[in-house]
């Protein structure tokens, strides 16, 4: 499983180039480091018996004889040791000392194939929690405590960029991380579809069923994508009900409900909908500034209230170009020596969002907006004060500022020039009436698709 670490290949250490192929060799850095502090006896003495035996996520596992000496490894020696392996796998690195018995019971337990991808920072304690994904989070850390037990399955929806996928591994690393013994597969909806008819193909169809019918935790990503493929949703049909007749977990993700997958089998559809259903909505300002902040310091940026806040007013489409943008930004300053200020973050900014998905216009969100309560874009935009009229219009500009980068002067311009404050409070109303209203919620996604569809 180590071999599949994201930067498990080379680093640059001081002046040289290390090539990393093997435990052994990300072990032999370790004490290298060490030796620069300690004379050869003393390195004979602690680390000469010490055998490393596997890399279990972001964590170094290695065999030590004694609890004498695995004592004084931790105490005197556990923060260059994290150090260096922080260094050579650029992200927090840990390690665990097991005694003889302990790392054989470890081998013997160890699921041999654990399908779930080492990705560094998809855990718990890296998940920024708001009003947006509160009860998602809650639920998936209450699956990964008791899988199995708490609820079966969960399924986590919401748009692209918003945290489902992390979810979904944070559940993975924390089981494998807690329990061992159990057999973990991880499957996108699409690759479902091609590992089954390679299997077809190969004459592997047992071999593909009992892998996934087999399992103690299946994590399931992107499921949408075997809708309309009746052959797939049969085979996923028999392995959810295999699983799920024997208590095992399920936990899967898509980017939509279950009742709006059109060309969803009526058995799958009930089945999903049958456990608990956990949405994920855009994360409104105050968690946007918090997931700056924390992206920025995991890549070891410092960045002044003002960035964060100019960042956090004007990337709202998802958490995934938030990312993009810290990361432009520390490119800038390593490799261009550039000083990290408003006009840096702009050019980040508009950077991402070009790489980025295709951007609707005001005017077919207004559109899509008006076409979905049956009234015309002209009373969206304008001053009809009754009800529908109203609501859509709160919504046009609840989805314009969160699938556009216009600034709230730029919106209210959309709309016979409203000012800052009218279009601010019209954003909040709809934020706490998705956060509370189920039917809204409902509403934003299908109005989004209509969007994103036509």
């Amino acid at each position: 499983m180590w071999l599949k670490h994201p930067c498990f290949s080379t680093r640059f250490l001081t002046t040289e180039v290390f090539v990393i192929n093997s435990l052994n060799d990300v072990w032999n850095e370790v004490v290298k480091a060490l030796s620069k502090d300690m004379t050869p006896t003393a390195i004979s003495t602690w680390f000469s018996e010490c055998e490393p035996i596997d890399i279990d996520g972001s964590c170094l596992m290695i065999r030590i004889p004694s609890d004498f000496k695995r004592s004084i490894i931790y105490s005197r020696f556990g923060g260059t040791i994290r150090a260096v392996l922080s260094d050579l796998f650029s992200s927090d690195f840990d390690f665990q000392l097991l005694l003889p018995e302990e790392a054989d019971n470890y081998t013997e337990h160890k699921p041999e194939n654990d399908s779930l991808p080492e990705m560094a920072g998809y855990t718990f304690d890296r998940f920024i929690v708001g009003g947006s994904n509160k009860f998602a989070h809650a639920a998936a850390l209450a699956v990964a405590e008791k899988p199995g037990q708490a609820y079966n399955p969960l399924f986590i929806y919401g748009n692209s960029g918003l945290g489902k996928t992390h979810l979904l591994l944070a559940i993975g690393q924390y089981i494998r991380e807690h329990y061992p013994e159990k057999k973990i597969e991880y499957i996108k909806g699409d690759d479902f579809t091609n590992q089954m008819v390679k299997s077809l193909k190969e004459g592997k169809a047992e071999e593909f069923r009992m892998r996934y019918r087999n399992v103690d935790l299946l994590l399931v990503d992107d499921i949408q994508f075997i809708a309309g493929k009746p052959s797939t949703q049969e085979e996923f049909f028999h392995t959810f009900n295999n699983n799920y007749e024997a208590g095992h977990q399920i936990v899967i993700t898509s980017d939509r409900p279950p009742l709006e997958m059109a060309l969803l089998d009526d058995r799958l559809r009930t089945r999903f909908e049958g456990g608990l259903m956990a949405d994920i909505q855009p994360p409104d300002l105050e968690t946007r500034m918090a997931i700056t902040r924390n992206k920025a310091a995991q890549l070891g940026l410092m960045l002044s209230d003002e960035a964060v806040s100019y960042i956090a007013e004007n990337v709202t489409a998802n958490i995934r170009q938030i990312e993009g943008v810290i990361k432009r930004l520390t490119a800038y300053k390593e490799i261009l020596n550039s000083v990290i200020d408003i006009d840096a973050v702009k050019r980040a900014i508009g950077d991402v969002t070009r790489i980025g998905e295709d951007i609707p216009s005001p005017d077919k969100i207004i559109r899509e907006t008006a076409r979905y309560y049956n009234i015309t874009p002209e009373s969206v935009r304008g001053q009809d004060r009754s009800r529908i009229p109203t609501l859509a219009r709160q919504i046009a500009m609840y989805l314009i500022r969160t699938l556009t980068n216009y600034s709230l002067n730029e919106i209210g311009a959309e709309f016979e020039s409203r000012n800052h404050a009218t279009v601010l409070t019209s954003i909040r109303k709809i934020e706490d009436l998705i956060k509370t209203d189920p039917r809204m919620a409902a509403t934003i996604r299908a109005i989004s698709s209509n969007i994103n569809s036509n």
